[in-house]
This record gives structure tokens, sequence and C-alpha cells, in this order.
């Protein structure tokens, strides 16, 4: 490419040695087809003799202002920036101009070819610009992401006299939406009113568009209803529209009442199920999309929506499936898809899976979204060592970390204990990596002095904190001082929450369960008909396995599932089995004033034991189980899953609210840290 370079700078300033524009152009097609980045459309052959013909009008003598214009469209899109930088230095020593119309050409291949400071330079040097430029220079605006320009150029537009057409109106909507300017958005749908572009197929889309993103789904769904000609993109964007509104149903109907549909509607309602937590309904449309009589089939953004709800409904099995079909048609590739897995495998319990899948992603591609994800796996299941072995090797890839890396990091580094590392990374988030601490990252810290039983520590640091405590950091140490029985401090952060937060009845268990503990059932009974005066009752418990594809939920004290006699057959039996081996029940965590022997048959109700019972009557011995549930395990539970791992010989992974469990041969990976 230098030489090619050097030949043609030496051509622009010896006249006397210029070679033809022709063998430029055969220079072109023989040496360098093979260095340049083309679009995959490319036929060098024939590119290369449009090229030969539009170079040669310039080398006429004397060559002709307009002669350029065909050159710099050729090369608008190609991103062959050295050679459109050296036709403009060869029009600028022949001493020509741009005008306004050349101008907007300049402007679009400089700008299509990522160098926008030079686009905006030929703009600002013109001294009559036209529609045609501003609408080039608004264009390469929206695109390299800058909506304020965008609009502060489109009012320059209006006040010198100009008037925006259906190419200008779809690119200032669209900065508009991006900064969430309802007011300047209503202006310019006037105004597109005033000059009788509304009803534009592209105009009215756009407007459509710039209505849901801002909120305003009842002004998108009147313009849609107007429109006499409406296509796929209307469609699709009122149906993101009422997805993001969590208005299910009429998103659901105007799916179903599309005349066609493409793939960004399948992906539109699928990626609005996972957001919506309906996963079920996620993977069965997903499901519809890969029947043989299906016209239109996922592509990579359809994987990358998808995979979320697997980790909604803890469907590894149905994760896989997903992972292998992008791999028969090689979406797997993609590093924005082998992400997506990352967390996927990560939220579904694999975390060998998960590495598996952050280790393919080309270290060139691995993103700030790729580290973040694997952190944050490792953090979740325990690995806090892992973590910050991950974090280290993003900072040697040249990776600038984010709110979310520290996230995960601290996270990690409160589930292993990890006290005075992961306070010194808290420290170094500023001054090192210019990060300022959020209400996350300072509850992270309370969670980690709150685990290790520094609940002073935890104190000090809320009270030294620059804004105000919100219910994640209060419940942290709430939790903590349940854990390490300090009911004073807990006793303090509950009415803190019991302010915050009033309708969450967790917080007021929480300190029932510390006074129960103590034997205050006095206060004990007192917060319980505080509970049942406001009607708010306690979330249940709940588990759920996946077995053979399905899942099967069960509540604390279910009977309702069919095979519910055969589970508490197996419950009951197992006391005796577990406490041969040394296990004793832990009654502590039934806090009711009732008998010992009440308590431990309470305890073999929990849902987590209901789901792992199941478990093990229903998958051949060696199947690895993996409960999900929605509150964190108990102690009790939390050594009965140990027992039976080493009784049964199995792997039993336990999701619940806070992080996983990994137990094998008699073990948890938490080490009893959690």
């Amino acid at each position: 490419m230098q030489f090619y370079l050097h030949r043609l700078a030496v051509s622009l300033k010896r006249k006397e040695a210029r070679p033809s524009y022709s063998s430029i152009a055969s220079l072109i097609h023989s040496r360098l087809s093979p260095q340049i980045e083309t679009p995959p459309t490319w036929n060098w052959s024939t590119q290369a003799a449009q090229l030969r013909s539009h170079l040669e009008l310039i080398g006429e003598n004397p060559p002709q202002l307009l002669s350029y214009v065909p050159i710099f469209q050729f090369l608008t899109g190609t991103h062959i920036l050295k050679l459109g930088q050296q036709v403009h230095a060869h029009m600028t020593l022949r001493g020509f101009h741009p005008s306004a119309f050349l101008g907007a050409k300049m402007v679009a291949m400089y700008a299509s070819s990522g160098d926008i400071d030079s686009a905006v330079a030929i703009f600002n040097r013109i001294r009559s610009p036209s529609s045609l430029l501003y609408n080039s220079i608004i264009r390469a605006y929206t695109r390299f992401g800058y909506p304020e320009r965008t609009l502060i150029t489109y009012l320059r537009m209006l006040c010198i006299g100009l008037q925006p057409d259906y190419f200008t109106l779809p690119f200032v909507l669209k900065s508009c939406a991006d900064l969430s300017l309802i007011r300047t958005g209503k202006c310019v749908h006037g105004q597109s009113l005033t000059i009788g572009w509304e009803y534009d197929l592209y105009v009215g889309t756009s407007l459509i568009d710039m209505y849901v993103k801002c909120g305003e789904i009842r002004d998108a769904h009147q313009l849609f209803d107007r429109m006499p000609v409406r296509d796929i993109s209307s469609w699709n964007a009122l149906i993101a529209g009422y997805m993001k509104n969590v208005v299910i149903d009429v998103a659901e109907s105007l799916f179903y009442w599309m005349p066609k549909k493409n793939v960004v509607s399948w992906t539109a309602m699928i990626s609005g199920y996972t957001q919506n937590g309906l996963a079920d309904r996620a993977l069965g449309l997903f499901e519809e999309m890969l029947r043989e009589d299906s016209e239109v089939k996922p592509n990579w953004v359809t994987i990358m929506s998808v995979l979320p709800a697997c980790t909604h409904s803890a469907a590894l099995e149905q994760g896989k499936r997903i992972h292998n079909y992008a791999r028969g048609i090689g979406l797997d590739q993609n590093s924005s898809v082998q992400t997506a897995l990352v967390a996927m495998y990560a939220k579904c319990g694999s975390l060998v899976d998960a590495r598996n899948c952050f280790d393919r992603i080309p270290e060139s591609e691995k993103s700030l979204i790729a580290w973040n994800a694997m952190i944050t796996a490792y953090a979740s299941h325990g690995c806090g060592l892992e973590s910050i072995s991950t974090f280290e090797n993003m900072i040697r890839a040249g990776v600038q970390p984010d709110s979310i890396t520290f996230t995960g990091l601290l996270s990690g580094c409160s589930h292993s204990g990890l006290v005075d590392v992961g306070f010194n990374y808290f420290n170094r988030m500023t001054v090192v990596y210019s990060v300022e601490p959020k209400l996350e990252h300072y509850a992270c810290v309370v969670d980690l002095f709150g685990r290790a039983g520094h609940l002073v520590e935890a104190m000090e640091l809320i009270e030294q904190m620059p804004m105000k405590a919100g219910p994640s950091i209060w419940g942290a140490l709430l939790a903590a001082c349940r854990t390490h029985k300090n009911l004073e401090i807990g006793e303090i952060a509950a009415k803190e929450l019991f302010v915050l937060e009033p309708e969450n009845c967790g917080n007021y268990v929480l300190l029932s369960n510390m006074y129960a503990e103590v034997g205050r059932w006095e206060e004990v009974n007192n917060l319980r008909a505080l509970l049942k005066n406001q009607g708010r009752k306690k979330n249940p418990g709940c588990s759920w396995i996946e077995i053979n594809g399905k899942a099967h939920l069960f509540l604390g004290g279910d009977t309702s599932h069919p095979q519910a006699k055969e589970i508490y057959m197996l419950l009951e039996a197992l006391p005796q089995q577990i406490k041969a081996a040394g296990y004793i029940p832990d009654t502590s965590f039934v806090l009711h004033d009732v008998s010992e022997e009440e308590k431990e048959q309470s305890l073999n109700t929990h849902s987590e034991k209901l789901a792992i019972a199941f478990g093990l009557l229903n998958s051949s011995p060696g199947t690895v189980l993996r409960v999900t549930k929605n509150l964190r395990i108990c102690g009790d539970c939390h050594t009965t899953a140990k027992f039976i791992s080493r009784i049964y010989g199995r792997e039993i992974i336990v999701r619940d609210v806070n992080r996983f469990h990994h137990f094998k041969d008699g073990s948890c990976s938490c080490g009893d840290y959690w």
C-alpha cells in the first residue's frame, strides 16, 4: 500500500513524470486488491475498470471540477481513505475549491471512511452550502453518535433558509430519540407536517421510532394508524415500543397481524419476551423460527436475544441446543454471540463452558462487555481469585474497566472473603482507573465487610459515603447482621429499610428471625402483626429444577406435584442416612416457637430439598442436578446438600438469589462462606 501511495504522491508533485491514470487503476488491481479491505460485493476487475475511467477524466489537461465528483462518490463506503486523500490533494494542487455539490460528496466519502474531522473541515469551508451538503454532514454526525451536533447543524440549516427533506428528517428524529428530547421531536414532527413529509414512508417510520423511544407509545400508534403505506420497519418499531412498555398483548396482536415479517420482527418479539421475564414464550417463538417451513431464520442478533431466556428459566439444555444451532450455521464465530454464550452458560451454572466460549473469542475482539461477562461469571460462582486474575488480564490487554467491571470484581472478592484485596481495588477505582464509585460499589464493599464479620467497619463506611445509603446497602448490612448475630446493628439497618422499602416483607422477616433466635417472642409477634395489618405476606420460597428439558417448580411445603408422595418418602428416609454420616439438623433456621421435632419436620419441606429429591428420583446416577432458588439457601439445606452429594455420588449445583453453590463429594465450592 505504501508503495502505491508513494508512486501516486510523486505523480502529483512531478507533472513531467506523472504516470497515466490508467496505470494507476491497473496498479490498484494488480498489486493492492489483496491488501485493501473492501466490501464483499466488490469485483476487482469491474471496479478497477470503473475507477480507471473516473481517473482518466481528471487526467485531462486541464481537468474539470465536476470530474472529481464520480471519484469521491465511487470511494464512498469503500474505506480506501488514503486514495481519497490523494485525489483531494490532486484537486487542491490544481487550485480547485469544492462547490456545495462536490463538498457533499467529499463529506460523505470522508465520513464513510471514519474521518469525521476531515468531513467537518470541508463542510465548514464551503461558503454557500446546499441542502445536499447539510444532509451529508447531518448523516455523518448521526452515524458517528453526535446527536447534539446533528440538532445544532439542523437548526443552522433552518436559519439560513434551507428546507429539510425526506433524507434530513430521519437522522434528525433519530438524534431526538437518542437524547430523549420529545419536545424537539414534536417540533420536527410539526415541520414535517408543514412541508408535507409526515406520510413519507421513511419519515413516518422515523417518527414512530422517535415517539416509541421517548415513551410516547400512544402518539406512535396514532401516527401508525394514519400512515397510508406502512413498511415492515414501522410495524417493527411499534412492536418494540409496546414490548418496552410491557404491553405484551398489543405487541403480540401487531406481530400476528403483520402482512409480512422479517428477522427483525421475530427478534423484536423474542427480545421483548426475554426482557419481560417471559422466557418460555421467547424460547417457544425461537423454536418456531427453526421449523423447516419457517420462511425467516435467526441471525446473530436473534441468537443474542434468546440466550438470556435460557438463563431466566435455568434451561441449560435449551441453551446448549441454541449454541449447537449457532455453531452449525457459523454464528458462534461472532464475538457478540460468544459473549452472550459466556453469560448464558455462567448463569445456568456451567462455568467451564462459559470459560471455553470466552477463550474462543480472539484477543483482538474481546470487548469490555466480554471481559465483564467473564469477571461477573466468576464472581457469581464465588471464584474471587479467578475474577481478580481475569481483571488483571483485561488491564494487561489494554481494556479500560468501567463501573460494571468493578461491581463484578468487588462482588467476587466479597463472596470469597478477600477483604483486604477487595477494599484495595475499591480505593484504586478513582485514583488509578478513573471510575467513580456508585451505590452498587459501596453496597459490594459493605457486603465485603459484612460477610467477614467486620460490621463496625461496614457502618463506618456507610457513615462516610458521599451519597445517601440505599436499600442495597442497608440490605447487605442486615443480612450480615443476621449471619453474625449482631442484633444491635441489625435493628439500625432494618429500621432504615422499613422506611426505604416498606413493601419488602423480607426485611421484616429477617429482623423477626433475629428476634426469634434470642427468644424475644414479643417483638416477633409485633412484627408479624404489623405485616398482617398492612396486608403483606412473606414471599414464599420456591425452587425449580430442569429434567429432560422441562422445568419443575416446587414451593416450600408443596404437595401439589404428581410425584409428591415419592418425593416426601425419599426425604423422610434421608435423615437416617445422612445422620449416620454425621448430619445434625440445624433447627435455628426454623424460628417458630415449636418443638424440636416439629422444627426438623419443617426443615424437610424446604423447596430446594423437594427439588433435589425430585432430581434424584428422575435422573440417572451421575447426572448433575441443577437447582435454582428465589431466596438465599438456608444453612440446613446447604449442609443437607453436601451430605446428599457424598451419599448419592452426585454433583448438585444450586443457584440462589446471591450466587452459585457447587456441591460435590460432601463439600461446597463456597467453603461454607456465603
